[in-house]
Formats: structure tokens, sequence, C-alpha cells
């Protein structure tokens, strides 16, 4: 038996958090290494879970893993954002992204066989890449990336009802686990790539109007911890002139 490429992927994932190797990611989407392990456990183990919504007249479940979860988070990290133009691109990544996938499942074949690549890999890749255009950073391009296949998932299940044709509908279950994990992933690579290659390309982080896009979510953590370490820096300063000045006067 084949495991998933979803699977798959959150395993890699799962190692490398462990390691500490995305921790820097991680601090960026204001996630620690521990939820983040967390959550992939929770993934792994909720996507053989499904929840009934509905019986008739089509039979419709949502897959924990592959739907409830990555939606309760892409919900935190929009609560999480810095500002609202940043929740604006996040939820403007998702509906691209639910619209580009499901005029691409309308339009391209369904048979894998008569494609150059499996369709949940064009998919995964396609949303990832087209939520990091519409949410720029990390946290808007994962956002964008998950939220994104899981509406078209629904938007598949709207159809459905509203055609009258019977059936089942899994929201985030079977194929769309692998693409909403695919997506999510290949989402905040793209942002963390050119968010370092701006970075080298300016010379380090830039703060202020001007900051490169890619490293919009953690200016504001740089210039508070700027304003900290200068004021530790003056602090220090003081308390060696005090002791000079007491010292000079021991002398006299």
């Amino acid at each position: 038996m084949n495991m998933p490429i979803g699977m798959i992927m959150l395993l890699v994932v799962g190692v490398l958090v462990y390691f500490g190797v995305a921790h820097r990611i991680l601090d960026r989407m204001r996630l620690t290494d521990k939820q983040a392990l967390l959550f992939i456990g929770a993934v792994i183990v909720g996507s053989f879970i499904d929840i009934p919504l509905m019986r008739t007249p089509v039979e419709v479940s949502i897959n924990v893993g592959g739907a409830l979860l990555p939606i309760l988070l892409s919900i935190w990290l929009i609560f999480k954002a810095d500002e609202t133009a940043e929740r604006v691109r996040a939820i403007l990544a998702a509906i691209l992204v639910a619209v580009a996938v499901s005029l691409g499942s309308r339009y391209l074949p369904y048979e894998p066989e008569n494609m150059f690549l499996d369709p949940k890999i064009i998919y995964g890749i396609s949303a990832g890449l087209i939520a990091y255009l519409a949410g720029r950073s990390r946290r808007s391009a994962f956002v964008g990336g998950v939220l994104g296949i899981v509406l078209s998932d629904i938007v598949h299940m709207v159809t459905i009802i509203g055609l009258g044709v019977p059936g089942t509908t899994d929201i985030g279950g079977a194929g769309a686990f692998d693409v909403v994990m695919i997506a999510g992933i290949i989402a905040v690579m793209i942002a963390e790539l050119v968010g370092e290659t701006r970075e080298k390309m300016q010379g380090g982080p830039m703060l202020g109007r001007y900051r490169p896009e890619g490293l919009y979510e953690f200016s504001k953590e740089l210039s508070h911890n700027n304003q900290k370490n200068k004021k530790n820096r003056n602090k220090s300063i003081k308390s060696e002139n005090m002791d000079q000045k007491d010292r000079g006067e021991e002398n006299e």
C-alpha cells in the first residue's frame, strides 16, 4: 500500500521541525516547534476521521485532518496577523486559489494518465504559487494555499447539491488531503525562498514603509527588538558612567 504524498510531506516536515531546521520559519508564522509537531500529529491522526455533515440529497462529510484542523489553524493565523492588510491578503489568496482550482477541476482532464503530472501535484503547486503571489508573507501564503483548497472542495460540494446529483463528498478527504498539504508547504517554501533572497539582496532586514514584502510579517518584531536593544545599551552606558563617576569621587 502506497503512502499518500501529503502524509509523506507531513512526516518530512515533522522531522525537520523536530531537529530545529524549520525553527526560523515557524517563528515568523507565530508557531513554536511544539505547536507545529502537535498540529502535524493531529493532522495525521485526523486524516483517518470523517465527520458526517449531511445524508441527503448528497452524503457529505468533512475530514478532520484534511479540512477541519487546517481551517482552524488558518483562522488562528489570520487572527494573529499584525495588520488588517495582511488579513485581507490571506483571505484574498484563499479565494483566488479556490477559484483557480475549481476552474482547473472543471476544464482539465479527470484521468491522471491524460496529464503529464499527477493532478494532485499540479493543483498543489499551482495553489501554493498563487497563494504566495497574492499573500506575499509566509502566514498569508500558507492560509491562502490551505484554506483555498478546502474552499474549492466546499464549492464542489455546493455544485453537486445544486445539480441534485446523488453521490458522496468528503471535504478534505481522499486526494484533497494531499493537495491541501502540498499547497500549504509549497506556499511557505516559496515565501521563505523569496523572503531570504530579498533580505540578502537588501543587505539585511529592512524596516519602514519601503521594506520588501517578503519580510513583511516579521519587520515589526525586528523594530521592537531593535528598540529594546537600544534601551538596554543606553542603560548599560548610563550604568558605566555612574560607576566611573563614583570611582572618580573615591579617588578624590
